[in-house]
């Protein structure tokens, strides 16, 4: 029987779940970030394969499975997605291999049906959207360089941002001061500035403070409440814009929502988010997935291989209600 080596690759986990043609999981593992674009692409592919051998055992040897379906973060570009194919290709993971961006798979796996539109927002932020008749509507997600704006690293940023300007009187007062000091243990937020200028903190660790911003806005900060109100507008106006562009705003097209900042369900993000939705897109049904993306990759490497719906039922059922990280990011 045919097997699909499922992939979903994130910058802070890499998941992986070997899958017989009629949907059995018959192994799955969790290992470090995928990190192609900061990393490089042989040291991205290096953690698929030590995920694969962590799930398969240490002595299994390439190829592991009929076909590699990898839907990762760092795929934003056609060009990336050829390079990351071509050397899982390359090391033999498998006899063919299919990659896409991870938005994708949340779209596969949090769908009743093969199209609609995803929007994650976890580290970064990103959307996609598929029609019924497959076409696609995607964007660069570069950063802010390509238009971007939040997500955990860049919630961070912006918590850093307004607690230094309180600090040093060229900003508002905010009880995001407090939280960066308590956070990281210092007397002054320019303390955490100068650690990440000489690399003596790594940046990752500002997805931290995203927790502690949604209580502080839970709490009537007044800046962190913008904050927040701004990550909803980003996380609705890119969904929208797909759903425009595919011609789905005149009727129902489901929404689904992923990544830790969206899966955490904070009270107040959830219902603005919700809010605007609604208002911007009144046919739109968003929705947090209950399943992971490493599904939604599994699902498409059994579309690939022609798999039979009750293949596809059984392999979403066997990771139904498994979305984990329910704090952000």
């Amino acid at each position: 029987m045919r097997t699909v080596l499922a992939v979903d690759g994130g910058n802070s986990k890499t998941d992986v779940a070997l899958v017989a043609e009629d949907g059995t999981v018959l192994a799955t593992a969790r290992g470090g970030g995928f990190l192609p674009q900061s990393a490089g692409v042989a040291a991205a592919i290096d953690v698929l394969g030590e995920t694969a051998r962590r799930a398969l055992g240490s002595d299994a040897r390439p190829p592991y499975a009929d076909l590699v379906a990898a839907y990762v973060a760092g795929a934003d570009l056609p060009v990336e997605e050829d390079r990351l194919r071509e050397e899982i290709l390359a090391r033999g993971y498998g006899r063919a291999a299919v990659v896409g961006n991870d938005t994708f798979a949340l779209l596969r796996a949090g769908a009743a049906r093969p199209w609609g539109v995803a929007v994650v927002c976890g580290a970064g932020i990103n959307a996609v959207g598929v029609s019924p008749s497959g076409e696609v509507a995607r964007f660069p997600a570069l950063g802010r360089i390509s238009g971007d704006w939040g997500g955990g690293l860049g919630l961070g940023e912006e918590v850093l941002w307004h607690a230094v300007r309180a600090e040093d009187g060229r900003g508002p007062g905010t009880a995001l001061l407090d939280v960066v000091r308590r956070f990281f243990g210092v007397r002054l937020a320019e303390e955490v500035v100068i650690a990440l200028h000489f690399g003596e903190l790594r940046p990752d660790r500002l997805l931290g403070l995203v927790p502690e911003l949604l209580a502080a806005a839970a709490g009537g900060d007044a800046v962190a409440r913008g904050l927040v109100e701004r990550q909803a507008d980003e996380i609705t106006v890119m969904g929208v814009v797909a759903m425009r562009r595919l011609g789905l705003l005149e009727r129902p097209c489901e929404v689904v929502l992923g990544g830790g900042v969206l899966t955490a369900r904070d009270p107040l993000l959830t219902s603005l988010v919700t809010e605007r939705y609604a208002a911007q897109a009144p046919h739109a049904v968003p929705a947090v997935t209950e399943v992971p993306p490493i599904a939604g990759a599994a699902l498409l490497g059994l579309d690939r291989l022609g798999a039979a719906p009750r293949a596809l039922a059984r392999a979403r059922e066997a990771f139904a209600g498994t979305v984990s990280g329910r704090s952000a990011p």
